[in-house]
Order: structure tokens, then C-alpha cells, then sequence
């Protein structure tokens, strides 16, 4: 990979983040040859499986894609030994260090039945979006919640009631409607329909029974007003407006840290075959090399794999039955 290459995922990388978007940076840290890859070669995987930049060829990209969209999900790093089996030996599935490798802790070894003698290691490191937290309001305790959740280094928003809108947060983002009887219910309406992780509304009991009862006799779902919070914030008792600011992050810091709000990337499913003479997964498609037998489509990794199965297909259908 060249300087400019580099640069090119760097940005993107860059770019990725700005818009608060879960993405796995992949690094080749060690090659033997011939494999294509070369030591710092990069790539970005995202959510879906969107490569960018270079980290091997038809066997190792695959595999290297799905371990990114797991680590992504996790949100643990991961280093990976990819290689062909003879490299490491006999046994040992996938996954697990094979008969008589010695392998350090923590790391994945996968072995790729691929042309080349080649093996890679690559460290593949999750780079997820920092809490998103939407405070509408615009009163001094919305405006000073809003300098704590910054300082914690999360990404916090003050938005003005008329100015929200749903397009404002996704599934990730926590939501704090402090616009204190300034048309409480078109905001919590709005932001109900955006399903947040969190949604709270400040204000009392009553107040919030009201905002609840009037919106459920417009036809919200009541099992989405249940998931309102009224009030927001760790019950602290009578407490002053910059005390209900520290009770409100003080809770969903609480939140976060118990696992009760969701701050996982959402990653869709794979979509993915099993190369028949190989092993290896492949994404269906044209340049999966498909071929028809016996009524059956099979996809492959390369051209070399095609060749063994239509040489001989009853060996590799027969063995991925049994």
C-alpha cells in the first residue's frame, strides 16, 4: 500500500467517524509470501461489509470481512493468523489453534485453503461512535447538561423544541426533552417516533402523567410512552436546576455502564456461502464465479477452485454433506 493508499483510508476513516458511523480498521501486521498483502496495509470495513483499501486477495478479504463485522458487534479487537492448514498442521478448528501451533493468547487463527502459500496476521480494531446524547430545551440546566456530556466526551447537541426533529437521533442516541411546558408534547411525540435508546422528559410526575395520557389518545403506542422516563435523572429529592443537570448524566452514565441502553452498532446479517472445494465464505454474486450443478448453484473464491469442483464435483458435494 502506497503513502497516498493510506491516506486515502485514513480519511475515510476520518470521514466515518464525523458522521458517527461504526467502522473496523484492519492492519496487516505480518505477511509471509507470496502473499499480495504487505506489512501496514490497511482497510475499513463497515457495518454491512463495505471494503475499503487492501488487506489480501479473493481467500483472505472474505474472512477478514466477517471478523470485522464480529468485532464491530463486540467491540473488541481482534488478531487474526490467516494461512493455509499445512502451515499450521493437522486438527484444530476454526477458530482455535491447530495440533502443534503455538499461538499467543487472544489470538484467531483461520485457515484458507487458497492457491497461494501465503499467511497474514491482521489486527482488526473497532472504531465506534462516542454516546450521542440530543438535549431539546433552552434553559440554563439543558444548556449546562449539555457542557457536562461534552466534557465526558460524548457528542451532546442542544436543539431548540421548534427546531427538533425525529432526523435529529437514531437507535443509539439518548434524548432529554427540557423545554419545560414549551410545547412538550409535539417534542416528545417526535422523538418518541424516533425510538432513541433513551427518552426522558424533565419535569414532575404529574406533569409528565398529563404529556403521557394526552399522547396516547392521539394513538402512540403505549408500550413506546412506557420507555419515557418521567422524570429524567436519578431521584436526588429536591434539588436545584444545576443538581437535576448532574442527576440526569448521572444516570445514563448509569445506563450505559449496566448494559440497559443500547450502544452497540446495529451490524446486518451476512450474507454468505461456502466455497465447496475451499471452505472459505463468499458473498453470492457474479463475481463469485457461480456455476449450476445438479440443480444447484455454487460460488467460489477463485478461479482455481472452480476449476477443481467442475473437475471432479461429486468429491467436494459428497464431502460437504458429510
Amino acid at each position: 500500500m502506497t503513502p497516498a493508499d493510506s491516506f486515502s483510508v485514513l480519511s475515510k476513516a476520518a470521514e466515518l467517524a464525523e458522521r458517527g458511523k461504526p467502522f473496523a480498521l484492519a492492519t496487516v501486521v505480518w505477511r509471509q509470501g507470496p502473499s499480495s498483502s504487505q506489512p501496514g496495509s490497511r482497510a475499513i470495513i463497515t457495518a454491512d461489509g463495505e471494503l475499503s483499501g487492501w488487506i489480501g486477495g479473493a481467500c483472505a478479504e472474505p474472512t477478514v470481512v466477517r471478523e470485522a463485522r464480529d468485532v464491530i458487534a463486540s467491540g473488541t479487537a481482534r488478531l487474526l493468523l490467516l494461512g493455509s492448514p499445512e502451515q499450521f498442521g493437522a486438527g484444530g478448528p476454526e477458530g482455535t489453534p491447530p495440533d502443534g501451533l503455538a499461538v499467543p493468547d487472544g489470538m484467531v487463527v483461520v485457515p484458507i485453503a487458497c492457491q497461494s502459500e501465503g499467511a497474514i496476521e491482521v489486527y482488526i480494531e473497532p472504531v465506534l461512535p462516542v454516546p450521542h446524547l440530543v438535549v431539546v430545551g433552552r434553559s440554563p440546566m439543558a444548556q449546562l447538561l449539555t457542557e457536562l456530556a461534552t466534557a465526558l466526551g460524548w457528542r451532546a447537541e442542544l436543539i431548540d423544541g421548534k427546531d427538533f426533529a425525529a432526523a435529529h437521533v437514531d437507535e443509539r442516541s439518548m434524548v432529554v426533552v427540557a423545554t419545560q411546558g414549551h410545547h412538550d408534547e409535539g417534542v416528545l411525540e417526535r422523538a418518541v417516533v424516533a425510538r432513541p435508546a433513551y427518552l426522558g422528559l424533565v419535569g414532575s410526575a404529574k406533569r409528565g402523567e398529563a404529556v403521557l395520557g394526552y399522547l396516547a389518545d392521539r394513538g402512540l403506542p403505549r408500550e413506546e410512552l412506557d420507555r419515557v422516563r418521567v422524570p429524567a435523572g436519578l431521584d436526588l429529592g429536591h434539588t436545584t436546576h444545576a443538581e437535576i443537570a448532574v442527576a440526569i448524566l448521572a444516570e445514563l452514565v448509569q445506563l450505559r455502564a449496566s448494559g440497559a441502553l443500547q450502544s452497540g452498532p446495529s451490524v446486518p446479517a451476512f450474507t454468505a456461502v461456502t466455497d465447496p472445494v475451499c471452505g472459505m465464505p463468499v458473498t453470492p454474486g457474479p463475481d463469485a464465479l457461480p456455476l449450476e450443478h445438479d440443480g444447484e448453484t455454487y460460488y467460489f473464491c477463485c478461479a482455481g477452485c472452480r476449476q477443481a469442483f467442475e473437475h471432479d464435483p461429486a468429491a467436494y458435494v459428497n464431502r460437504s454433506l458429510r
